[in-house]
């Protein structure tokens, strides 16, 4: 127990940003879903992703052929060759791209300060949310693998590697497919877990509803692309860091037209 306790410190401590990011997520969707659903969300995001992140390993699927570099291995916990706190990183990130499809393809409108969101079934579960919000992980991955590949050169140290590199700052081809592949699965789930569940104390605990609340999950997606996108020209990689502000650059201005009240359009 105390090796474990050591360890999981030691995983605190070692990623601090991916704990913050998932605190973020765990407030924000208790907010949006309530706790039960917040909670059933992370225990089965977490275990898809591990699956997914074992798969990939082991047998080349879904990601293609890559390792992890065992460097931290009596640092930090590890489950079975794969990181622990890399699987965590799935649950907030399909959650925040699952929020920006939401908020891109809804019906909103302001009333004065606030901002207000249609979400009823047909849009929480619709096959738009569902293909918008896995791609929208995919292209939050295009900015953040490339970084992570990097790790060597700031704090998140060199924790795996491509044996063949990749056409893509080092990044397979096929690693962006198998994540659209497991985007698709979360976000899935996500879509269940928001609309399939009855009403009750575990499921509802914690539920809010408040003036410009579809805001936040676009604000985590957004606090997750900045951070790396921060990282990136912090390390020197500046036409890396360029390219993925030229690959948002259309998305976000037209999401900002769509979001401005009316008076200001």
């Amino acid at each position: 127990m105390l090796k474990f306790l050591l360890l999981l410190g030691g995983t605190i401590a070692l990623r601090p940003y991916v704990f913050v990011f998932l605190g973020a997520y765990l407030l924000l969707a208790t907010l949006h879903l309530g706790a039960g659903r917040a909670l059933a969300f992370l225990v089965l995001g977490y275990l898809i992703s591990w699956l997914a992140e074992l798969g990939a390993i082991s047998f080349g699927f879904p990601f293609g052929e890559y390792l992890y570099i065992p460097a931290t291995l009596d640092r930090e916990l590890w489950l079975a060759g794969v990181p622990c706190m890399d699987s965590l990183s799935y649950v907030f990130l399909a959650y925040a791209s699952y929020c920006l499809a939401l908020t891109a393809l809804g019906r909103g409108h302001w009333e004065g300060r606030g901002f207000h969101l249609q979400e009823d079934a047909a849009i929480l579960n619709s096959p738009r949310t569902l293909v918008l919000g896995a791609v929208l992980m995919v292209t939050l991955d295009i900015v953040i693998d490339p970084l992570a590949l990097r790790g060597y050169r700031w704090f998140l140290g060199q924790i795996y590697g491509y044996p063949e590199g990749g056409v893509y700052f080092g990044i397979t081809l096929s690693n962006f497919a198998g994540w659209f592949l497991v985007a698709l699965v979360l976000i899935r789930v996500l879509q269940y877990l928001a609309t399939g569940p009855g009403p009750s104390r575990f499921w509802d605990w914690g539920r809010r509803r408040f003036p410009s609340q579809a805001l936040l999950g676009v604000g985590l997606y957004l606090g997750v692309l900045g951070f790396n996108l921060a990282m990136t020209f912090l390390i020197g990689e500046t036409t890396l860091g360029w390219v993925g502000v030229f690959i948002y650059l259309p998305f976000l201005t037209w999401l900002v037209l769509k979001l401005l009240p009316e008076g200001q359009k």
